[in-house]
């Protein structure tokens, strides 16, 4: 439950409120309780006044009528002593007059006829005014009594007994009390009109600080919270202007200048998140969110849609070999020439964005896209197969185009994306350069790959993937000279399946760092056997690039030669040129580290990439193997024949051993050998055997 600004301080104020009623309560409360004790007390003051008035009178009196009654009692004069008390009951506050003799007898109490005559007193006050020496006083509810003895020298006659009512003193108590009570009763209503006052001030204090805090704190904060919403919802647009002088309007100023602010960076932000900084054509996200619009529109009113996905192929030569800012040159030339194709389209709201990296995609809608597609996809190739200039050389490059059509192949963008991604992946299957349409087939040629991936994974443990090597020998001499080891791979469903697919594989999911141990391994223990048949074949293993970047290649290899017991020299490792030269800086780092160890390096397919032989300079290495495709052509292109005669000659120049692979056939073989080729591979030389078939063919 979300308890406000407000509400929080009408709470306060009624807590405070309560607090000040408890405060004035008990104020009121104690005034009462005093009150209450003062008039306790004043009535207490009176009475004892009173009392003490009362009794001294009672002394007085009594002793004047002890003085009085002397003589007349020393006589028996009861006349006389009848006369005296009379006088004494005349007066309006004596209740009675009792003379008693020595014994405490009744001589007289003012009755004509003195019935009591001799009798002995019998209320409770008579012993102790009979045996009192002195002026003794006593006092009931109604009366005091005060006694009083009669002597003549050391002789007591007896005495006298005055009783003096409470009457009067306690009518003039009620009266003074009567007073005190209305003038307390006066102060008590003065009080209370007083605290009534105080507190309906204390009220309306509260009530006109809660409008106050409502107009200048509540509202403003509201207005505030408001716009702060605004900003979290994306609107920028901020109205807070305030006239005020005090922190609050800094405050509205602030967020003023922060909605601004935001406004100015949400759309340079927006225009970083939505565009391609390399090409300014728009990015992923916003390519997703127009085909999103675009597919919404059209399934509302109807249409067909196109989607081309264009990935670059082999563009990743062009930053190994050119460097990163040549790469970005090509892909913004490739980005102007596919919005200049994307003109030929008739319609004004087709659009081409880059995902990253190499790859391009173009939308379009419009009615027979699928022919129009084609024609697209075939104008893009076209134009995209144009060189590039870079610091004057000419860069071709080709591209693979993967077309899916809504809504015959899906009505979402996700499913859309999936499958031109999963057809221009065919296209690059299909041997590059060229274009194809999004098909159910796909899909299923996605799950096998998927499937492949997962028994790849286990393939090594059940025994699945095995070395077969083939036989490298010596031109000159004919002899042999090592084996490079091959991977095979034996599915217990598919059957085989060739390294250029499942090695693929590997490399794209990292498997490759796993078996590529597990191979590297293997080839040395088995090419330890045949170092003990006799001529010591050296063992050549493949190393992929994904390996090489690792950067603990060579701790792996030298932790496997001190693990087998392989000489080092025995073991080559082969690996590509565009992985060599891609960093040559770190590359040669690690090639330096292995060739101090006595490994040999051999760079493999040489002469398909965009590198020379002058890089070779700057990178170990100790032998190139020529790429089958310059010798499978020489005896018929001169120019292969050419090139094949230069690469031998110049890496015989730098001190590099050649080899020849793919040698088919004995023109081949001669041709190599003439132009003196060092080492030679291939099916009519040999081709790749099991580790034992090898061993036999040592021993032979």
């Amino acid at each position: 439950m979300r308890i406000g600004l407000q509400a929080r301080y009408f709470v306060a104020m009624v807590l405070a409120l309560a607090i000040v009623v408890a405060a004035f309560a008990s104020v009121w409360y104690q005034q009462r309780q005093n009150q209450r004790e003062i008039a306790s007390l004043s009535r207490g003051s009176m009475h004892e006044v009173a009392v003490a008035g009362l009794r001294s009178r009672g002394a007085t009196l009594v002793s004047m009528i002890a003085d009085a009654l002397t003589n007349p009692l020393y006589y028996f004069d009861l006349v006389s002593v009848g006369e005296i008390v009379q006088s004494a009951l005349s007066q309006p506050d004596v209740s009675y007059v009792i003379v008693f003799d020595a014994d405490g007898r009744i001589v007289h109490d003012g009755s004509r006829d003195i019935p009591s005559f001799g009798q002995e007193m019998t209320d409770a006050q008579a012993p102790e005014a009979a045996a009192a020496a002195t002026i003794h006083t006593q006092m009931t509810e109604e009366v005091v009594d005060v006694a009083h003895p009669i002597r003549i020298g050391q002789e007591k006659l007896g005495g006298v007994r005055i009783g003096l009512s409470m009457e009067a003193p306690r009518h003039a108590e009620a009266m003074a009390q009567a007073i005190l009570d209305e003038r307390i009763a006066v102060t008590v209503a003065r009080n209370r009109t007083w605290l009534i006052v105080v507190f309906a001030a204390l009220l309306a204090m509260g009530l006109a600080l809660s409008l106050l805090v409502r107009r200048g704190l509540v509202q403003p904060v509201r207005r505030l919270a408001d716009a702060a919403q605004s900003v979290e919802a994306g609107r920028f647009e901020l109205r807070l202007e305030s006239t005020r002088s005090d922190e609050l309007g800094d405050l509205f100023r602030a967020f003023q200048r922060m909605g601004d602010s935001l406004k100015r960076h949400d759309r340079d932000i927006r225009q970083i998140a939505y565009g391609d900084s390399l090409t300014g054509l728009p990015n992923r996200l916003a390519f997703r969110e127009i085909l999103d619009r675009k597919l919404l529109t059209l399934q509302a009113g109807g249409g067909e849609l196109a989607l081309l996905f264009v990935d670059l192929d082999d563009f990743k030569r062009v930053n190994d070999t050119l460097g990163h800012d040549a790469g970005d040159h090509v892909l913004g030339q490739f980005a102007l020439r596919l919005q200049h194709c994307l003109r030929l389209i008739d319609d004004e709201n087709a659009v081409v964005a880059r995902f990253g990296g190499d790859e391009f995609v173009a939308m379009f809608g419009g009615q027979r896209v699928r022919d129009a597609a084609a024609h697209l996809a075939e104008a893009m190739l076209a134009e995209l197969q144009s060189p590039v200039s870079i610091e004057q050389r000419q860069v071709f490059l080709g591209a693979s185009v993967g077309i899916t059509l809504f809504p015959q192949d899906a009505h979402s963008s996700a499913l859309l994306l999936k499958n031109g991604d999963i057809a221009m992946y065919q296209a690059k299957v299909a041997g590059k350069n060229c274009y194809r349409f999004y098909s159910k087939a796909m899909d299923q040629a996605v799950e096998r790959r998927v499937q492949l991936e997962g028994d790849l994974r286990g393939a090594w443990a059940r025994g699945e993937l095995s070395l077969s090597y083939q036989p490298i020998f010596e031109l000159e001499s004919g002899r042999l000279l090592g084996a490079e080891a091959l991977m095979r791979w034996q599915h217990p469903e598919l059957g085989v399946i060739p390294p250029s697919v499942f090695v693929d594989v590997a490399e794209q999911t990292g498997l490759i760092e796993d078996i590529g141990r597990l191979v590297l391994q293997r080839a040395c223990n088995e090419a330890l056997r045949w170092k003990r048949l006799g001529d010591a074949p050296f063992v050549s293993v493949n190393v992929s690039p994904r390996q090489l970047r690792s950067g603990d290649l060579a701790e792996m290899v030298g932790s496997l030669l001190a693990e087998t017991g392989l000489p080092p020299e025995r073991l080559h490792l082969e690996l590509t040129e565009t992985a060599v030269l891609g960093d040559e800086l770190q590359t040669g780092a690690v090639l330096s580290r292995l060739r101090s160890m006595g490994v040999k390096i051999w760079l493999d397919d040489f002469g398909t990439g965009f590198s020379g032989l002058s890089h070779l300079r700057r990178v170990p290495v100790d032998g190139v193997k020529i790429d089958r495709s310059f010798i499978a052509d020489m005896l018929r292109d001169p120019d292969d024949l050419a090139l094949t005669s230069a690469i031998i000659a110049m890496a015989h120049s730098l001190g590099i051993t050649v080899v020849g692979e793919g040698v088919e056939n004995e023109g081949q073989f001669a041709v190599l050998r003439e132009r003196g080729c060092d080492l030679a591979q291939g099916y009519w030389l040999g081709r790749p055997m099991s580790a034992s078939e090898l061993a036999r063919r040592l021993v032979a």
